[in-house]
C-alpha cells in the first residue's frame, strides 16, 4: 500500500470503527494505543538483545538460562535475564518454560501433561507452579505455553516474493507419518480432560501470584475427525472460547496467534476482526503473534505482514478499539537463502509493526 492510500484508508477506517465524526478542536483527544512492539525470538543473549534494540524492540518474551535440567527457572536466573535485557533498554514482559512448547509429541522430552501420564504430569505441573511463583518474585508478569500434541503441522514451502520462501499447509496434500503418534488416539473428550486437569491446578496459582498464563492455539486447525489420531480442540474459535471459559480468571487467557486463528477461518480477511473483538473485549488476549496468511482453513501460506489477506491497518485499529495493552510480535517469518536465521525478515516485520502502532496512536 502506498503512503497516500495508507493515510486515506487509515483515516476512513478509524472513523468507521469509532462510529463517530472526525474529532473537532473541542473534543477530547483520542485514546492512546496501548500495545507494544515485541518479539519472542531466541536466544536472549547480549548479541540478540542488541539486535532487537537496534530495530526499536523494547519489550520481549525472553528465555532464561536454566541450569541442571530443571523445568523451571530460579528467581536468580530470572533476575539475571531481566537485568541483561534492561541493560539494553528492553523489558522482559513474558517468558516461556522449557516444556509445553509447540513440539511434536514424538520428539517432546517432557510429554507427561499432554499424555496424561501420572504421577509424572503432577511433577511437571508442580514445576510450572514453581515457575509462576518465581516469575512473581522476579517481576516478570506473564508466561506463554502450548497444550499441543502435534506441534506445528505443515506440508512444505512454496516460493514467495523475491528469493523468499513461504511455509504452507494444504490438507489435501498431507500424508500423516506416522499414522499415529505415541499418544495414540486422543478424541475431543480425552483432550479436554487433559486441559481441564492442567488448568484446575495452574490457574489458581497464577491468580494468587498475578501471573498471566497465555496459551497458544493449535496450529493449524484440523478436520473434526482429527489428524494422526488427534482431535485438535484448540483449532477452532469455538474451542478457544471453551478453553478460556473452563477456569474463569483474569490470569487465564490466550497467546493469541493471529496467524493461527486466521488459519481456522473460511474467510479470514472478513472474519478475523470479530474474533479479535470477542477475545480482546473480554481481556483474554495476553500476547499477539501478529502475522499474516494468504488463503483460508485447510489451504494457506504464511506471508509477510503487508501482503496477506488480513488488512493489518484494520487489525491494529481493532486491537486499539478493545484496549489491547500487550505485545504485538512477528512470528513464522518467510525464509531466504541469504538470511538463514530470519533476522532480515524479522527486521522488516519490526519496522512494519512499529509504524502501524505509531500511525494508529495518532488516529482519531
Amino acid at each position: 500500500m502506498n503512503r497516500r492510500r495508507f493515510v486515506s484508508v487509515s483515516g476512513a477506517a478509524a472513523v468507521a470503527l469509532s462510529g463517530a465524526l472526525p474529532r473537532t478542536a473541542s473534543a477530547a483527544p483520542p485514546a492512546r494505543a496501548l500495545m507494544k512492539l515485541g518479539c519472542q525470538s531466541a536466544p536472549t543473549n547480549e548479541t540478540h538483545l542488541r539486535y532487537l534494540a537496534r530495530y526499536g524492540v523494547r519489550n520481549i518474551c525472553g528465555y532464561p538460562e536454566i541450569a541442571d535440567g530443571r523445568l523451571y527457572a530460579t528467581v536468580d536466573e530470572l533476575k539475571r535475564l531481566r537485568d541483561l535485557a534492561e541493560k539494553n533498554g528492553i523489558a522482559v514482559d513474558c517468558i516461556a518454560p522449557p516444556f509445553l512448547e509447540s513440539t511434536h509429541i514424538d520428539s517432546e522430552r517432557h510429554p507427561a501433561i499432554m499424555l496424561a501420564q501420572s504421577p509424572e504430569r503432577d511433577r511437571d505441573i508442580e514445576a510450572l507452579q514453581t515457575l509462576i511463583r518465581n516469575c512473581a518474585a522476579a517481576g516478570i508478569p506473564s508466561i506463554k505455553y502450548n497444550m499441543s500434541i502435534l506441534g506445528v503441522v505443515r506440508t512444505g514451502r512454496v516460493p514467495g516474493r523475491g528469493d523468499a520462501s513461504l511455509s504452507a499447509w494444504r490438507l489435501k496434500d498431507a500424508h500423516p507419518n506416522p499414522p499415529l503418534t505415541r499418544a495414540g488416539r486422543v478424541d475431543a473428550d480425552m483432550f479436554w480432560e487433559r486441559i481441564a486437569y492442567f488448568l484446575e491446578r495452574i490457574v489458581p496459582v497464577a491468580e494468587e501470584y498475578k501471573i498471566r498464563m497465555a496459551c497458544h492455539p493449535h496450529d493449524p486447525g484440523m478436520p473434526p475427525e482429527g489428524y494422526q489420531g488427534v482431535v485438535r480442540v484448540l483449532g477452532t474459535v469455538d474451542g478457544l472460547k471453551k478453553f478460556v471459559a473452563i477456569k474463569e480468571s483474569p490470569y487465564h487467557g490466550l497467546n493469541f496467534c493471529q496467524g493461527t486463528v486466521s488459519e481456522m477461518l473460511a474467510d479470514p480477511g472478513r472474519e478475523i476482526f470479530d474474533v479479535i473483538r470477542y477475545f480482546g473485549s473480554r481481556r483474554k488476549i495476553f500476547n499477539v503473534h501478529f502475522r499474516n496468511i494468504r488463503g483460508h482453513r485447510d489451504d494457506f501460506v504464511e506471508v509477510f505482514p503487508d501482503e496477506g489477506d488480513i488488512d493489518f491497518v484494520k487489525a491494529i485499529q481493532v486491537y486499539k478499539e478493545v484496549g489491547y495493552p500487550y505485545l504485538l510480535m512477528p512470528d513464522h517469518v518467510p525464509q531466504a537463502p541469504g538470511d538463514p536465521n530470519g533476522l532480515q525478515s524479522f527486521a522488516f516485520c519490526y519496522g512494519y509493526i512499529r509504524a502501524l502502532i505509531q500511525a494508529v496512536d495518532r488516529m482519531a
